[in-house]
């Protein structure tokens, strides 16, 4: 049985919407040399598509490894410029700091003419209903997360991989947070793959509508409508 299942493009957040036993790999933090290239040959091994939710300075950091990503056939979306608790900032300075990052990511997808998705994640998951009614309004597509590895805990790739084994069957299905920073994410995430195929699961590809948030003005402290 194939463990990569269908392909899901959405154009909102409540699209996304799985059937019972279908997963999406995320990961956040990235790119990270030696981790998340490690995480992309598992990834192929398996011959299943993640979303990469890269913060601004390390797309900027490491420009090569962020369009290896997007050239591997993985989804690009955007975790603001330097993980910043936006909670604790008002709607305009959340919104400039998103877009910020979502533009040093562009910019490194430019050499091959991709850009990012339109998909984006608070940081923390730290977030007030006005910050999110702004990023949405500025065409963002919010990913949540329906279960947390918490693979940031200084834990064995044992332990992070039977808690998000655990809590996935739990619940069937959903969208699963992992970190591409940790080497013990790298390491349990073969493990991880094989368990899910025994388990009859399938990881779903997704996608966004459109070609990205620059087809809509956003507006920031620096930007009128009309930038």
């Amino acid at each position: 049985m194939s463990l990569a299942g269908r392909t899901l493009t959405v154009g909102a957040t409540e699209q996304i919407v799985l059937e019972p036993g279908e997963v999406v790999l995320t990961f956040d933090d990235g790119p990270r040399p030696g981790k998340t290239d490690s995480i992309l040959d598992t990834l192929d091994q398996f011959g299943v598509k993640a979303t990469f939710l890269m913060l601004g300075s390390a797309a900027e950091r490491h420009p090569g490894l962020a369009l290896e990503v997007a050239e591997r056939g993985h989804t690009i979306g955007t975790h603001t410029y330097d993980h910043v608790d936006l909670s604790t900032l008002g709607p305009t300075q959340a919104v400039a700091e998103i877009y910020a990052g979502q533009q040093a990511v562009a910019a490194a997808l430019a050499p091959a003419d991709l850009v990012p998705s339109r998909f984006f994640r608070f940081p923390y998951l730290a977030q007030t209903g006005l910050i999110r009614t702004s990023v949405v309004d500025s065409s963002f597509i919010v990913l949540d997360v329906d279960i947390d590895s918490k693979d940031y805990y200084s834990e064995t790739p044992r332990q992070v991989l039977d808690r998000t084994l655990s809590r996935l069957d739990a619940r069937g299905s959903g969208v699963v947070l992992f970190h591409d920073i940790h080497m013990r994410t790298a390491l349990m995430l073969p493990e991880f793959l094989k368990a899910l195929r025994d388990r009859g699961y399938s990881v779903v590809n997704l996608r966004t509508t459109g070609g990205g948030v620059f087809d809509t003005p956003l507006v920031t402290a620096e930007a009128s409508p009309e930038a």
